[in-house]
């Protein structure tokens, strides 16, 4: 029996079909007894083994009733009272029945009175809320078109916002997450000591931290009147300072050396002039001697001068307005330009990336055609990258001829006043190291401008821009308890909680079977968090069998290429954090990723055996039964893959959370205590 619940439906069975059969075989036993010493005929015999068998069919009868107008409807009651508790909104679909039907409407008032009560304070918190509502969010909208990344941690450091652009700085980076320490993002000591003594006054303060291979540049600033919130915006300091430390270190160290040979060679030079007024024979030796000095010393100066100008120009391909470009973006945005109501440019050939200015060539290109409009055709032109060793070939074709050299030359000397200083279209030549021809092409119908630009080693098409995550802020972090207070103690909705799931090449892990998808996803602060996902899949050095295949869909194929388990498992440890793990029937999954070299070493939260401890009297604790209890729906196509599962594990977990909560579990402790009972009452056959 469970504490104050029904029984469990196996053992009422049981008990009830031993009853019975204890029952009716004594009245069998009772019956042939009789017989014997009796020795009755006719009806009189057909009595007495009817009455001996009456008291056993009579219990099998009777329990036959109660399990059907009785135990079956409570069972479906506490199942419909279960999914009233954590989704108040979910179907009906046990109404009362047997001896309970009379309970139906007062059932179905007690929903309607209860949703009303919700719909009344919902309605009457959306309206006291809507002009809050509206200011976060426009404050929202600009967040995320906010070009500038950024983030706000609380007094712990654990981030309660970032924007957008702040997603694609650290994009990949598995610390960057609403409710994660920002330790997991920057683990510098000398950012956590910044950001301790910031002053409260809203001041800012910098810092150049490593972050992987960058550095960045760091501006930090206490929220004035909060409770120890911070303020971060980032930037990519990387070229800049290697500009300072590279090129223009090397330059400032070639002016010593530089002045020594200028010194040199005027003294030189003023000595030979005065050996030249003296007119002495005898001075001829040495005014050689002077001659071959100024020589070498003019050499010299002219060797420095010319890496002075090679510098130069690593400056200016280096400069921090040179930035990566995409082929066909540019086209676009060029064709948008010539002419917005009409598409004048087709991007033929393989696209690329490329580095430039893109404002200063777009209105380079812009000039161009409008200067030489009576040689370009009105019809379109055709844009192509074109590759070369180091460079890039810009090449804007058309049909017809070459343009003269004088026109060009004639352009180049033109002004663009679009742009900040209004440059020449020289200078914006000179600022890519690079310069303008024009040369038709073998056919002899096409000709084309070709201006050659800094390659770059980075190849595919750009990333897709991802839509912009549902949640990006929370905070109600900053009431969560401190990171460093007792696990044990941790109240359950504060629990940062990583639910995962693994599948698998087969059952029998202990016999060879291995991981060959590992998904994840995370709940902070009882909301589970849309985008923070983990979904890899792995490698398992075996053929995947015909038999599991048809279960996940997952074949050879799927996985070829994929990570080795070791590293996948690496990257979900950093996933997790200092997340407490949350899976179903995780003794399977902690087996799948147990002894692989990477330790977890962390609480595990089982929801297989929660539902259990809740529930002992009902069947079916399975996901799939659990799913539909709840009201929980697997998305088209996500059964049985690793992030599906896991995203409706969470989503179970939310749904137990209220019924925890309700029978006095509240801390992670009293739930691990629950759990462990649960799973000490079964046959640990999950392992």
């Amino acid at each position: 029996m469970t504490r104050g619940g029904l029984p469990k439906r196996q053992r009422l069975i049981g008990l009830w079909l031993i009853l019975s059969g204890i029952s009716l075989l004594g009245g069998a036993v009772f019956a042939a007894w009789l017989d014997t010493q009796l020795a009755p005929t006719g009806t009189t015999r057909i009595a007495l083994w009817l009455g001996s068998f009456a008291g056993g069919a009579t219990i099998f009868l009777v329990g036959l009733l109660l399990e059907r107008m009785l135990f079956t409807p409570l069972r479906h009651l506490q199942v419909q009272l279960a999914r009233l508790v954590a989704n108040p909104d979910a179907r009906d679909e046990y109404p009362p029945e047997g001896w309970l039907k009379g309970l139906g409407p007062d059932l179905q008032r007690v929903r309607e009175s209860w949703r009303e009560d919700r719909s009344r304070l919902a309605t009457a918190h959306t309206e006291g809320a809507r002009s809050a509502a509206k200011i976060r969010q426009e404050l929202e909208t600009l967040l995320q078109v906010l070009e500038t990344p950024l983030l706000l941690c609380d007094h712990h450091r654990r981030v309660m916002l970032f924007n957008q652009a702040a997603e694609d700085f650290f994009v990949d980076h598995t610390g960057l997450g609403l409710g994660k320490r920002l330790e997991a993002l920057i683990p510098v000591a000398s950012l956590q000591q910044a950001i301790r003594q910031l002053p409260d006054d809203g001041a800012p303060r910098e810092l150049l931290a490593p972050c992987e291979n960058r550095w960045l540049k760091v501006i930090l600033r206490r929220v004035p009147g909060s409770d120890g919130e911070t303020l971060l915006t980032f930037s990519d300091a990387t070229a800049s300072w290697s500009s300072e430390m590279g090129v223009r270190a090397e330059l400032a160290g070639m002016l010593t050396p530089l002045r020594q040979h200028t010194a040199s060679l005027t003294s030189a030079a003023d000595a030979l002039i005065q050996l030249r007024h003296q007119g002495d024979v005898d001075t001829s030796a040495l005014r050689q001697r002077f001659e071959r000095v100024i020589q070498e010393e003019g050499a010299t100066l002219g060797d420095n001068v010319a890496k002075i100008g090679q510098l130069l120009d690593d400056m200016q391909h280096q400069g921090e307005r040179l930035t990566p470009m995409w082929s066909n973006d540019f086209w676009q945005a060029l064709d948008e330009r010539l002419d917005p109501e009409h598409r004048l440019i087709t991007p033929v050939g393989m696209p690329a990336w490329f580095k430039g200015d893109a404002p200063a060539l777009i209105a380079l290109f812009d000039s161009l055609v409008k200067h030489l409009n009576t040689h370009l055709p009105d019809s379109g032109f055709e844009g192509e990258m074109c590759l070369g060793n180091k460079r890039v070939y810009l090449d804007l074709i058309w049909h017809g001829k070459a343009l003269p050299e004088h026109e060009l030359a004639e352009w180049r000397q033109q002004t663009l006043p679009s742009l900040p200083l209004s440059p020449s279209v020289a200078d914006v030549l000179r600022q890519h190291a690079s310069d303008i021809w024009s040369l038709a092409d073998d056919n002899g119908t096409h000709a084309r401008l070709r201006l050659p630009l800094p390659a770059m080693e980075r190849v595919g098409a750009p990333r897709e821009t991802a839509p912009p995550r549902p949640e990006f802020h929370d905070f109600g972090i900053a009431d969560l308890p401190p990171p460093d207070e007792a696990l044990a103690s941790r109240s359950l909705r504060s629990l940062e909680i990583v639910a995962f799931d693994t599948e698998t090449t087969g059952l029998e892990l202990r016999r060879g079977d291995t991981v060959i998808s590992l998904g994840a996803c995370r709940v902070v602060n009882a909301k589970l968090l849309a985008s923070d996902v983990f979904d890899q899949k792995v490698d398992p050095k075996r053929p995947i069998p015909l038999a599991s295949t048809a279960i996940h869909g997952l074949t050879d194929a799927d996985v070829a290429g994929a990570p080795p388990l070791d590293i996948v498992l690496t990257r979900f440890r950093d996933y997790v954090g200092d997340a407490v793990m949350l899976a179903h029937n995780a003794a399977f999954d902690l087996l799948a990723i147990s002894h692989k070299g990477v330790t977890f070493d962390i609480p595990v939260i089982d929801t297989l055996l929660i539902s259990r401890a809740l529930d002992e009297a009902l069947d079916g604790h399975d996901l799939d039964s659990l799913a539909q209890r709840y009201d929980l729906a697997f998305p088209p196509g996500t059964r049985h893959t690793a992030l599906g599962d896991a995203r409706v594990t969470a989503e179970l977990w939310l749904a137990l959370l209220p019924r925890l909560e309700a029978r006095g579990i509240d801390t992670l402790e009293q739930l691990l205590a629950l759990q462990a009972n649960a799973f000490d009452r079964q046959d640990a056959s999950a392992t």
